[in-house]
């Protein structure tokens, strides 16, 4: 990650995508939690930061900003999506898999869990836990206050507490 300020935004989008698209990737299936999804929003974050900004900043600045324009592109879909919920009765729900253990089951379920959040509420949980940063810096990102990201931590947490310790159920170990 040496690439300097002064090479061409080419040069930066290419390095970028080499040596960090896997880790964009990654985070932003954590974000949406489809493998599609994730393609797309790293392709919007990469357009939206290279479509402006073309020169002038570094590999590590460069994928800071577009992890920033994936959560925000992730929001911007969730809200989109919200709108349509109404007319969830139309969707049709895709058929159960057996898992084939109990860490495979316990994935499923997060990753079901994690979909029933709001999209403010699913993006600080990742960027907390899975991004591992600090309220003010989520905050920051996102571009809210940080009480209003200390109540999505708090509501979100609380939905993934009551949704996966339902009584009857058993959990070994982390979830992960």
């Amino acid at each position: 990650m040496a690439q300097t300020a002064g090479a061409g935004w080419q040069n930066v989008l290419a390095t970028l995508v080499a040596e960090r698209g896997d880790a964009l990737t990654r985070y932003a299936y954590v974000l949406c939690g489809d493998p599609d999804d994730a393609a797309d929003l790293v392709q919007a974050g990469l357009v939206a930061t290279f479509g402006r900004l073309r020169n002038g900043f570094a590999i590590d600045r460069a994928e800071a900003y577009v992890r920033t324009a994936i959560a925000s592109a992730y929001i911007d879909r969730g809200r989109r999506a919200s709108r349509w919920r109404a007319t969830a009765h139309l969707h049709v729900a895709a058929e159960a898999i057996e898992a084939p253990d109990a860490s495979a089951e316990r994935r499923i379920d997060l990753k079901k869990q994690l979909a029933g959040l709001s999209p403010r509420e699913r993006a600080c949980v990742v960027l907390r836990y899975y991004g591992d940063q600090k309220v003010d810096d989520i905050a920051a990102e996102l571009g809210i206050s940080p009480g209003a990201v200390k109540r999505y931590l708090s509501d979100g947490l609380a939905k993934l507490a009551t949704a996966l310790t339902e009584p009857g159920r058993e959990h070994h170990g982390q979830l992960r």
